[in-house]
């Protein structure tokens, strides 16, 4: 029996497979999802990034204009707050300001005026080899549960290598392990959207995650 709806996800990622989730992978059209369930919202955000400015300086186009996601971001909030849940974004994600969410500050969740919640989380605290700080946006009818507010030092980084110089360097990620949701961080993210809702907690500590963590999934 489905509970939680996973939009703007990966069709081989992390959510795919697992008996309780309805995915919504690119060719289903995730900004179509009328409910009922609660949501775990991963809309793209490669044109919400500092580097999309740039690019579009760069190489012009529509399609890379900043922001220009196709109201992707839109309907994933709209998706959250109308039907609970949780949607994840990397850290200083321009879409915050864009659609007027409040920035996280310090640790742990802070209320919004629209009765939501944000925080910043880093994904190394649930095995990701790179912090990959991310900011969440919750919305629901309990207050959100508690997430792991440590912040380990990744022993990899994501992206460009630093411009100071080698010994502030780490191994760079290759995109797909860069991309990826650990399945811990997912679980703690299906446990956000069931709450939003009321719903008790389930585990997922099944072949099919172990199979997930395997293959090195992405949201």
């Amino acid at each position: 029996m489905t509970h939680v709806a996973a939009i703007f996800v990966q069709p081989d990622g992390c959510y795919a497979g697992l008996p309780d989730i309805d995915a919504w992978p690119e060719q289903r059209d995730a900004r179509k999802y009328r409910g009922p369930w609660p949501v775990v919202a991963h809309p793209p955000c490669q044109l919400w990034g500092a580097f999309a400015p740039i690019n579009y300086k760069r190489w012009g186009g529509e399609h890379n204009r900043p922001g220009n996601d196709g109201g992707c971001f839109a309907a994933a909030l709209e998706s959250v707050r109308r039907f609970g849940g949780v949607l994840e974004h990397p850290a200083k994600t321009r879409a915050w300001a864009a659609h007027g969410l409040a920035k996280p500050a310090g640790i742990g969740w802070q209320r919004c005026i629209d009765g939501g919640w944000v925080c910043e989380v880093w994904q190394s605290a649930y095995g990701h080899r790179a912090a990959k700080a991310t900011w969440l946006y919750y919305h629901g009818t309990e207050p959100p549960l508690q997430l792991r507010w440590d912040r380990p030092d990744g022993t990899h980084q994501i992206g460009f290598h630093d411009q100071r110089g080698k010994a502030a360097n780490k191994p760079t990620l290759g995109k797909r392990e860069a991309n990826a949701t650990p399945i811990e961080f997912r679980d703690a993210l299906i446990a956000l959207a069931r709450h939003a809702a009321g719903m008790p907690a389930v585990s997922h500590n099944d072949k099919l995650t172990g199979a997930a963590h395997e293959a090195a999934p992405v949201a």
